[in-house]
């Protein structure tokens, strides 16, 4: 009979680059609005965590955006060429991926993404990282879903 072979495999070293994400992962409440909105439209829930191996960042998502409700999985990675972070978005409301972009540089952070013409959340975390304001606007010109205005505030719960 033969002996079962065993593989070794080198461990993961994850790209430097991706502590970046660090100041991302936790449990987060949100709440914000829509522009010309009187009143808090928008609530939310996130949490950030890295898979194993470390390469890979995932976010869940949950949301009450101006009556709809949103639910969804986002999967993080470093892009070397661009030193950026692409993700791609699985949500209840989409029936294919939605790319998006981070870009993180210190407490800064910038997410894009060309759906339906584009939009761009600027924001940023707190000195104390337990904090997370910002704002979402479509590219200029564009209306229409996944393009509403919105800014928000995020505190961090664990």
């Amino acid at each position: 009979m033969a002996k079962a072979s065993t593989v070794q495999q080198a461990p993961l070293r994850p790209d430097p680059a991706l502590k970046r994400l660090d100041v991302l992962v936790g449990e987060w409440k949100l709440r914000g609005r829509t522009l010309g909105s009187q009143a808090d439209n928008v609530s939310a829930w996130s949490a950030f965590e890295w898979l194993p191996g470390g390469s890979f960042l995932k976010q869940s998502f949950e949301a009450e955006f101006a009556g709809l409700t949103i639910r969804s999985l986002e999967i993080i990675w470093y892009d070397r060429e661009s030193d950026t972070f692409p993700s791609m978005v699985y949500s209840n409301l989409a029936g294919e991926p939605i790319p998006y972009r981070y870009d993180i540089r210190g407490r800064d952070v910038t997410i894009t993404t060309d759906l339906a013409g584009g939009a761009r959340m600027t924001g940023r975390i707190s000195d104390d990282g337990n904090s997370f304001s910002g704002e979402w606007r479509p590219n200029p010109g564009q209306k229409g879903p996944g393009n509403v205005a919105y800014d928000f505030v995020s505190t961090r719960v664990r």
